[in-house]
């Protein structure tokens, strides 16, 4: 595939990008040379090659949640800026219609 003037554009207009008409042959010669590159790698041979999901083999070691401390309601709302006795009064952002 050959990339010219009017792939430019379209996939520019597809990434929402806007891009000046002095340019355009800049991209051109650039997104030629990718899709070059990617033909050279579809010549290799990955037969047996896993695909690859993510960079590293790490797994993540998940541990359980301990409750160590706990505080009580009173010195949950001591620093509140407005509240009762048992809750936070937030201001309202969402209004039914």
């Amino acid at each position: 595939m050959i990339i010219d003037k009017e792939t430019v554009h379209k996939v520019a207009d597809l990434a929402r990008i806007a891009i000046k008409e002095e340019e355009v042959g800049a991209l051109t010669k650039e997104m030629n040379k990718i899709l070059t590159f990617m033909e050279k790698l579809n010549e290799l041979d990955t037969t047996g090659v896993k695909p690859l999901v993510y960079m590293n083999e790490e797994v993540n070691v998940w541990r359980e949640d301990v409750v160590k401390h706990e505080i009580s309601v009173t010195d949950g709302l001591k620093n509140a800026a407005k509240h009762n006795e048992s809750f936070f009064f937030v201001p309202k952002i969402i209004e039914k219609q």
